[in-house]
């Protein structure tokens, strides 16, 4: 699967609202739960597993967490999986919490990424690379220490 590091960045600067900071003012609150629990049943049936999942997740920038057991995963660590509440972005890491290490994202094995990204496209979703994540943001409205894109669609606020 080949991915478009140009366009990518593109969709992330598109999506970046300067006035809203958890959710776009166009946010589907109705439809956002139904794609998650999509999202989550397409993961455990690629997978052939059941997955632990987050839906409690509040003042953040993604809709809920959805981790992939390490024995159902090529990676052999456990995967997780977020959706953002902006433009139904999504990514994946491995091993630890996906944010935690710039080796989350190292660790996630092609065959995982590839299952995740399919899904995501099959949900009309967009997969991004932790490693674009990891990238400067450089739009203006996150604190100080919010230096990354991870930290404008996937973290809390």
């Amino acid at each position: 699967m080949i991915y478009d590091d140009d366009h990518l960045r593109g969709v992330l600067r598109e999506l970046d609202d300067p006035e809203s900071i958890a959710f776009p003012r166009d946010h589907a609150r109705r439809t956002a739960p139904c794609r998650f629990e999509s999202l989550v049943r397409l993961l455990e049936e690629r997978f052939r597993c059941v997955c632990e999942v987050d839906r409690g997740v509040q003042d953040a920038s993604f809709r809920g967490e959805i981790v992939v057991p390490s024995t159902a995963a090529e990676s052999r660590q456990r995967v997780i999986v977020r959706l953002s509440n902006f433009g139904s972005l999504i990514t994946a890491g491995a091993g630890g919490h996906a944010r935690d290490s710039a080796l989350a994202v190292e660790r996630l094995h092609e065959e995982d990424r590839d299952r995740i990204a399919t899904a995501s496209a099959d949900l009309g979703c967009t997969y991004v690379p932790g490693r674009l994540l990891r990238e400067r943001y450089d739009g203006g409205n996150l604190e100080d220490w919010q230096t990354m894109w991870w930290h404008r669609y996937f973290d809390y606020t």
